[in-house]
């Protein structure tokens, strides 16, 4: 995965976290209120969004810094964890499984990960 990859990555997975965002504002409300879903949705999106930034903080990184090889780890566990963690809660919220809820703590994980290898990135 080049810097120019994990870029692009980052801005799909920021319009997506857009459009779900605004779909689940305007489209979904009544639904995701009904059920009790709302804040769920909510948090889905938020880290969503918040962990698209961090990719694409990690794609400039590794533009800046191509020997700091462990960016490219960092990038695919925020992609992951943003697959896992926020498309479980999306589901969740839209086919009330709530079997989806336990896989959401793996994403969460991958989150950390990404966190922590980046971090490892730029250590000694």
């Amino acid at each position: 995965m080049k810097s120019n990859s994990i870029i692009q990555t980052a801005a799909v997975f920021g319009a997506l976290a857009v459009i779900f965002g605004a779909f689940g504002a305007h489209a979904l409300e009544e639904m995701l209120v009904n059920t009790g879903r709302l804040d769920t949705y909510e948090t889905a999106v938020s880290y969503h969004f918040y962990h698209s930034l961090a990719l694409l903080m990690v794609g400039v990184l590794y533009f800046q810094f191509p020997e700091k090889k462990r960016l490219k780890l960092s990038a695919l566990f925020f992609v992951a964890g943003i697959i896992i963690f926020s498309g479980s809660l999306y589901f969740l919220c839209l086919s009330q499984m709530t079997w989806l809820g336990a896989i959401t703590p793996l994403g969460g994980l991958s989150f950390i990960f990404g966190w922590v290898i980046l971090l490892l990135s730029f250590g000694k």
